[in-house]
């Protein structure tokens, strides 16, 4: 008996201090109307640079307002699926970012710097999903393990596909018998056939 009653004061007492931490609608209103403010203030500020120095503002402003956008989600109802899309949102806003950048570049340089990028926010998306999955409740650890080693299955496989074509991108700054040498290299580098 004694236990029933230390267990329910030790549960109700977690719930009032789980909710005394939580975030209410008025508070999570007011937060997203200081993100758009944040973000307007931030643009604005790009409206003083040139060419593509203004495009990566713009960008980066945007990202942080997307990023900024999935913390306070994942603050105001946090699930483990909330955390992964904060992680994306930052890999959506580097990405982007990066991808801009690279227009400042030509020609090969230019296509890797992009490839670069990509393999960049495809490992950061990868490793959000494992991360998600080891989160993740199960009934077991055995099922737990299957899910965790499946999803980083997956996610190796895709970062390997996306570094490859970043190294195969690279290879086409070459020619003739060097090139393809390097693309053979870097199939077999990357288990490709």
């Amino acid at each position: 008996m004694k236990f029933a009653r230390t267990l329910i004061a030790s549960v109700a007492a977690g719930l009032l201090a789980t909710s005394a931490f939580a975030m209410t609608e008025p508070e999570h209103k007011a937060a997203k109307e200081r993100i758009s403010a944040e973000y307007k203030a931030d643009k604005q500020k790009c409206d003083a640079l040139k060419a593509n120095a203004k495009d990566i503002c713009v960008k980066e402003a945007k990202g942080k307002e997307d990023v900024a956008k999935a913390e306070l989600e994942a603050q105001y109802k946090p699930t483990p699926k909330a955390t992964q899309k904060v992680a994306e949102a930052r890999a959506d806003a580097a990405y982007s970012v990066a991808k801009e950048k690279c227009d400042d570049l030509k020609g090969n340089e230019k296509d890797v710097c992009q490839k670069d990028a990509k393999a960049a926010q495809v490992k950061a998306k990868e490793d959000a999903k494992v991360v998600a999955v080891q989160a993740k409740p199960a009934d077991n650890a055995a099922e737990k393990g299957a899910a965790v080693a499946e999803a980083r299955k997956d996610a190796n496989a895709e970062k390997n596909d996306a570094n490859y074509k970043a190294a195969k991108e690279r290879c086409d700054a070459l020619s003739g018998d060097a090139k393809s040498k390097c693309v053979d290299d870097m199939k077999r580098m990357y288990g490709k056939s």
